[in-house]
C-alpha cells in the first residue's frame, strides 16, 4: 500500500499534444499509469491523432475528429468540444503538458478553454522559445495564475521559469518504468558490440550530425563496433545520406522508431546524448536504469541532474568531435572503466523510478488542490 492509499482521490485531465514519439509525450503516458495506479480517476485529452505509448484512463482523442485538411471552423469546433468535455467532467485539475509557443493560443486556453478550472502547467524543455513565447512576462503571468508550474529539471526551475518571472514552480522530474528491467536480454540486430543513440531525427535539436562526425573519428568502426541511430524524423535522409559520406559508413545503421526500444538499449555497449538543449533527457534515464552507461554532452538542462563524469558514464563539458570520439573510444575499450560504469548505473537513477516520482505527484497534487 502506498504512502497515500488514505488520502483524497482526485479526478485529473491530462492534455497532451500526443502520446506518440517523444519524452515529453511517453512521461504523459506514464504519468497516467501512476495516476491511476494510486487511485486516482484520470482522463487524458490529446490533440493529434497519434497513440504509441501504453497509457491508463479514459481517452478524449480530439486528433481523431481532425479533418485531412484542417481548417479555422474545425479548429473551432475541436476548442469548443474540448471546452464542454472539460467542463462537463468536472476535474478536480487539469495538468497541461502541451508546448506553449504561440501567445495568443494560450491567452485563448487560459481565458477560455480553463476557465474557471484549476489547472497545473508542465514545462518540458529548456528551449525558453518553446514555453514562454516571445512575451516572457505575459506568459509568466499565465503560469502563475495556475495552482503550480512544474518544471522537469531543476535546470528549467531556477534559469527558465524563476528568471522569468514565474513564482509557484516545483520541480518534478521524468520516471521511468522499473518494469523495463524485465524485457528481453536477447539481441535482435546482428552484430553483437554497438554504440546506440535514439530519439526524434531532428537535427537542428538532437545534432545527429556531431555524433556521426565523433562516430567516424574514434575509428571504432575498424574494431568492428556499430554505430546504431533509432528514431524517425525531418532530418533521416540528411543524416543517411552524410553517414553514406563517411568511411565509417559500412558501420553505421539506422533502425526506426519502435515503441518497445528497452532490448536494444540493454544490449548496447552505451547510449549517447548529443543534442543541444533538452529538458530531461529520457534517453539518459531509461539507458541507466536498464543498466547501461551513458556518453553525453553536459548540455543545458538535464544530463548533470542524472549523471556523474566516470561514475555511471562519461559527461563532457565541450562541444568537441576529438573529445567525443575519445570517450567512446575508451568506454569500448577500456573493460574495466566499462565494467565499473556499468555497475553503478541502476542504482544511479532510483530517485526517478515510478513510485518515487507518483509520489512526488501525489504531494504536489494534495498540497494545491484545496
Amino acid at each position: 500500500m502506498t504512502q497515500t492509499a488514505h488520502k483524497k482521490k482526485f479526478k485529473i485531465c491530462l492534455v497532451s499534444i500526443s502520446l506518440a514519439k517523444g519524452g515529453a509525450e511517453r512521461s504523459v503516458a506514464m504519468l497516467s499509469q501512476m495516476l491511476s495506479s494510486d487511485g486516482h480517476q484520470v482522463h487524458i485529452v490529446v490533440l493529434n491523432n497519434e497513440i504509441d505509448f501504453k497509457y491508463s484512463g479514459t481517452l478524449f482523442n480530439l486528433g481523431a475528429l481532425k479533418p485531412k485538411k484542417d481548417h479555422f471552423l474545425a479548429r473551432l469546433t475541436r476548442f469548443n468540444k474540448l471546452r464542454k468535455y472539460l467542463k462537463s467532467q468536472a476535474f478536480d485539475v487539469v495538468i497541461d503538458h502541451r508546448p506553449k509557443n504561440e501567445f495568443f493560443r494560450e491567452l485563448f486556453y487560459a481565458t477560455y478553454i480553463y476557465k474557471n478550472l484549476s489547472t497545473v502547467y508542465v514545462v518540458h524543455s529548456s528551449n525558453k522559445q518553446e514555453y514562454f513565447t516571445n512575451k516572457v512576462l505575459k506568459m509568466a503571468a499565465i503560469y502563475n495564475n495556475t495552482l503550480a508550474t512544474v518544471t522537469v529539471s531543476k535546470y528549467i526551475e531556477q534559469h527558465i521559469a524563476k528568471t522569468s518571472g514565474v513564482n509557484n514552480c516545483h520541480t518534478i522530474h521524468n520516471a521511468y518504468d522499473p518494469a523495463w528491467q524485465q524485457t528481453s536480454t536477447q539481441n535482435t540486430l546482428p552484430f553483437d558490440k554497438y554504440v546506440l543513440s535514439y530519439g526524434r531525427l531532428h537535427d537542428g535539436i538532437k545534432d545527429y550530425s556531431f555524433l556521426i562526425h565523433s562516430f567516424n573519428a574514434s575509428e571504432l568502426w575498424r574494431d568492428g563496433v556499430f554505430l546504431v541511430i533509432m528514431g524517425d524524423g525531418p532530418d533521416k535522409k540528411m543524416l543517411q545520406d552524410l553517414a553514406t559520406s563517411m568511411p565509417c559508413n559500412t558501420q553505421i545503421v539506422f533502425l526506426p522508431f519502435t515503441k518497445e526500444p528497452f532490448g536494444i538499449i540493454k544490449n548496447a555497449r552505451c547510449v549517447t546524448l548529443t543534442s543541444k538543449y533538452e529538458g530531461f533527457p529520457m534517453v539518459l534515464v531509461e539507458s541507466l536504469s536498464l543498466g547501461v552507461p551513458v556518453v553525453s554532452l553536459d548540455i543545458v538542462s538535464g544530463p548533470s541532474e542524472i549523471m556523474q563524469d566516470n561514475h555511471n558514464g562519461l559527461l563532457l563539458k565541450e562541444r568537441n568531435i576529438a573529445k567525443f570520439a575519445d570517450a567512446l573510444g575508451v568506454i569500448c575499450r577500456d573493460e574495466v572503466l566499462y565494467l565499473k560504469l556499468k555497475s553503478q548505473t541502476q542504482g544511479s537513477v532510483l530517485q526517478f523510478s515510478m513510485q518515487e516520482i507518483s509520489q512526488k505527484w501525489n504531494q504536489l497534487l494534495h498540497h494545491v488542490i484545496r
